[in-house]
């Protein structure tokens, strides 16, 4: 392993070989309020300015001064609080005025997922331009050929997908010994995705005396292992707990009958506004997003089957309002970040805690307001109390039915628009509680056994007189 060496009189391992946790050391205990105060170059400032950014992030004023001296940060804060620009800034201030070899970064910024990759290149392009720094993003989907190209070209600062890089680094069309700062941003997500032993790879490679910046909503299990085998004294900056939620974001939990389970979410998703639903599955996403659009709702969906040109396509058309609701995998739970996105709404329960507090984590970003809805059906209620446990989130749970006056004032939930009837013939999508008029009828096999119930309750009244 190649982890940075020790301080002077400090062993990197105990004497029985393990790796000792590091020294915690508090984060700086006066955090500058203004930009101002943190000594950035002044053209740096005053782009940062005319694009209305002027006051730090919880994140980024107790982060930032540790990070521009050169040291290692692990930095715990939710998702959407900044931790953007918290590592960002310091790494193109460190960065700029050196100029990289060809296939030979200067500097790294891990990441899980692409969506994440092109949220951070886009956050920081204007800053890196600003200051002489060259930005490459490589990320799988995208073609390989491209990427090699410009990384012989030459760039300071590579924002990667641990796959796609561990691919060009075997291809030695990019080559890591030159890499004097190595962010891993949402370090817990890609444990939990299984690239541990391809980040290990790559940390082994990079300098062993270079920065280490690590950022994770949560600090457990394999995360704690990376900032063992790799962080040296880090500075600790811890600005939210581990399961916190957010004041400005309000949880509900809706209990829902089965049967009108895609009814429901079917007038949420015709409501006024942008709204993100969550699918467990790439069949669901896409089976649901045609539902609605045949119902006359603008939904676009967005999973790991899609190219990563559909992806940006999709993320683009609903940023811009082209599409107004966006049905989504896991896949959309991190590295998106939409402006005054309002609602997120669960269809499918998340697995658990973390899952469910990323996927909230979409709304209520940087201080805005939102709600989070889960629906939820008999027999996963008592997964989802369990979760919301975990998550430390107590809910507001109410028992509703599609067309209800509570499911609008909790949504905005609205009849969706008639959709045009398909080619194949089929009736539209109904759900209990959408038909106007009777009753659907019973079958012969439920109407008897709704009399033989009705007849044995009756003899047992006769019978308790």
């Amino acid at each position: 392993m190649n982890a940075k060496p020790p301080a002077s009189g400090h062993s990197r391992a105990d004497e029985d070989g393990s790796a000792p946790a590091p020294r915690a050391v508090s984060a700086n205990p006066s955090p500058v309020a203004s930009f101002d105060g943190f000594g950035l170059p002044p053209e740096l400032v005053a782009t940062m300015t005319g694009l209305g950014v002027t006051e730090p992030f919880p994140i980024q004023a107790a982060t930032l001064p540790d990070a521009l001296a050169g040291r290692d940060v692990l930095g715990r804060a939710r998702t959407g609080s900044g931790k953007t620009l918290a590592f960002g800034l310091a790494l193109l201030v460190r960065t700029a005025g050196r100029r990289a070899e060809s296939k030979r970064p200067l500097a790294l910024v891990l990441v899980p997922t692409r969506e994440l990759a092109q949220q951070v290149s886009d956050a920081l392009e204007p800053y890196a331009r600003t200051v002489g720094v060259r930005l490459a993003t490589v990320v799988g989907g995208l073609s390989i050929n491209r990427q090699q190209a410009l990384l012989r070209t030459g760039v300071e600062v590579v924002v990667a997908t641990p796959g796609r890089l561990a691919d060009l680094v075997s291809r030695r069309d990019c080559i890591l010994n030159h890499v004097r700062i190595t962010v891993l941003d949402e370090a817990d997500q890609m444990c939990d995705l299984g690239f541990l032993p391809q980040v290990s790879e790559i940390l082994d490679q990079v300098r062993p005396d270079g920065q280490r910046l690590l950022f994770s909503a949560t600090l457990d299990r394999d995360v704690d292992q990376l900032v063992k085998d790799y962080l040296h004294d880090p500075v600790v900056a811890s600005v939210d707990r581990a399961a916190g939620s957010v004041t400005t974001m309000d949880h509900h939990v809706l209990n829902i009958h089965a049967a009108d389970k895609y009814a429901t979410a079917t007038e949420i998703a015709a409501r006024d506004g942008r709204v993100l639903m969550f699918l467990d599955t790439k069949a669901g996403v896409d089976q649901f997003t045609r539902h609605l659009r045949a119902s006359g709702v603008r939904a676009a969906a967005l999973h790991s089957g899609k190219s990563q040109p559909q992806r940006t396509h999709t993320l683009g058309q609903f940023k811009d309002g082209e599409v107004t609701v966006l049905v989504a995998t896991n896949v959309a739970a991190r590295g998106i970040h939409i402006d005054a996105l309002d609602l997120v709404v669960n269809v499918d329960p998340p697995a658990d805690a973390k899952d469910y507090l990323h996927r909230a984590g979409r709304t209520a970003r940087a201080g805005e307001s939102g709600s989070v809805v889960t629906l939820v059906t008999p027999n996963q209620r008592r997964d989802v109390n369990r979760m919301m446990s975990d998550a430390s989130i107590r809910p507001t749970v109410t028992q509703v039915r599609s067309g209800e006056e509570k499911l609008t004032a909790i949504t905005g939930a609205k009849r969706p628009p008639t959709g045009t009837k398909t080619s194949g013939g089929n009736a539209p999508f109904r759900g209990m509680g959408t038909r106007s008029g009777r009753p659907a009828k019973e079958s012969r096999k439920a109407a008897e056994a709704r009399k033989t119930a009705e007849a044995r309750a009756a003899a047992r009244v006769r019978k308790g007189r």
